[in-house]
């Protein structure tokens, strides 16, 4: 990568990140939190709370992405984190479940996802664009990590009001990175712009098996974190705001054995092997959890391993879609992935909290499983896997 190629990935990537850092930091300490406040008690009204974000991201991102392709990446970026920052100034303001519902709609309709990865796209070359988007999909695992143990200690320490006006302040100091920092996109980008129509990316089959992927991860994402807090609350009689001392240990160990099997594939060209094995470990666990392990040892086990293929996975898919999309629809293509990842986030939360109303814990984590049981059988019909050795080889 030259060096203005690295600024614009790590910049933007971390504008990524931080946009997603205001949907995770409330997902270990929102279920718990909500006992508390008015309407807190319905677990469907906090299953849309925790969706709902998702939700006005869906609708908005295509439309926010070409904007940006119209007026430029940075104005629009900088639009939608201007709207991140004052949903999270609603949201810590509220006093009930509704009001929360409220904020997070407007955080979600600050929906730059789909604006940012073409802005890395445009920045960087053919040959190093796999990597950029790594960075961009690596952000989102390592931010995942640092909420899950950094919100139950920021919970104890400002509440839950603090942590959504915390996560406004950063959005705010993002749109100064956007501005002074984030180099400009190239001049030719109008002349970049994409000539594959839209219903060729929508309706290509390997894009379509990749982001019924990442709807499928993020919806089971969601929907765990709705029984998870509660659980380890409520089974094993932790506090929230001990919760880090689960969720650290799991996740630096989750990052070092996500990394072995990704340098591997890399090396050896396994990578079709180690992305199916990663969906069929999410999916194990998923049934594994339905059968309510007992103790903390089999319950942190069990988070390991989940967060290990999440971690895979989630490196993954973007550099994925990335390297298989057309060449003059990677932006188009990228819309219509976060499109889908915003639809997972919503329908976990909104479909998990449905669940647990009726059916309780255990029926989320066995229609997790289905989901992960779907997503493996689609997988298996992927065609094209590029790699280090091969840009194209059938499965």
């Amino acid at each position: 990568m030259t060096r203005s190629e690295l600024r614009s990935s790590v910049t933007l990537a971390s504008i990524f990140a931080l946009r997603m850092l205001g949907l995770f930091l409330i997902l270990p300490v929102f279920a718990v939190h909500a006992r508390g406040i008015p309407g807190g008690d319905n677990a469907m009204l906090v299953g849309l709370a925790l969706g709902i974000y998702g939700l006005t991201q869906a609708v908005l991102q295509l439309p926010f992405g070409m904007a940006s392709d119209r007026w430029g990446r940075k104005p629009v970026i900088a639009a939608g984190l201007g709207i991140f920052a004052v949903g999270s100034f609603v949201a810590a303001a509220a006093t009930g479940i509704v009001g929360t519902i409220v904020g997070r709609a407007l955080q979600g309709a600050g929906a730059v996802s789909a604006a940012i990865t073409a802005f890395v796209a445009d920045s960087t070359r053919d040959s190093q664009r796999t990597k950029a988007m790594a960075m961009v999909g690596g952000s989102i695992g390592v931010t995942f990590a640092l909420a899950l143990v950094g919100a139950p200690m920021l919970y104890r320490l400002i509440g839950m009001s603090g942590i959504f006006a915390l996560t406004g302040v950063l959005a705010l100091a993002a749109i100064a990175v956007v501005v002074f920092i984030v180099p400009p996109a190239p001049r030719t980008l109008a002349a970049d712009a994409s000539r594959t129509p839209l219903r060729d990316v929508v309706r290509e089959p390997d894009l379509l098996r990749l982001n019924f992927g990442i709807f499928s991860l993020h919806a089971v994402q969601m929907a765990m974190f709705v029984v998870l807090p509660t659980w380890l609350a409520d089974r094993a009689g932790i506090p929230v705001s001990a919760h880090w001392k689960i969720y650290l240990p799991v996740v630096v160990l989750s990052f070092a054995l996500m990394l072995p099997p990704l340098i591997w594939s890399e090396r050896r060209g396994r990578l079709r092997a180690v992305f199916l094995f990663s969906i069929a470990l999410v999916l194990a666990v998923e049934l594994l959890f339905v059968t309510r392990p007992n103790g903390l040892l089999p319950f942190a086990g069990l988070l390991l391993l989940f967060f290990a293929g999440f971690n895979v996975l989630e490196a993954t898919l973007p550099s994925l879609i990335s390297r298989l999309a057309p060449a003059d629809a990677k932006g188009t293509a990228l819309g219509v992935y976060n499109t889908t990842q915003s639809l997972g986030l919503f329908f976990g939360g909104a479909f998990g909290g449905w669940i647990q109303q009726h059916w309780g814990r255990p029926a989320v984590f066995a229609a997790c499983a289905v989901l992960m049981a779907a997503w493996l059988v689609v997988a298996f019909g992927h065609r094209r896997w590029p790699d280090s050795k091969r840009t194209s080889t059938r499965g």
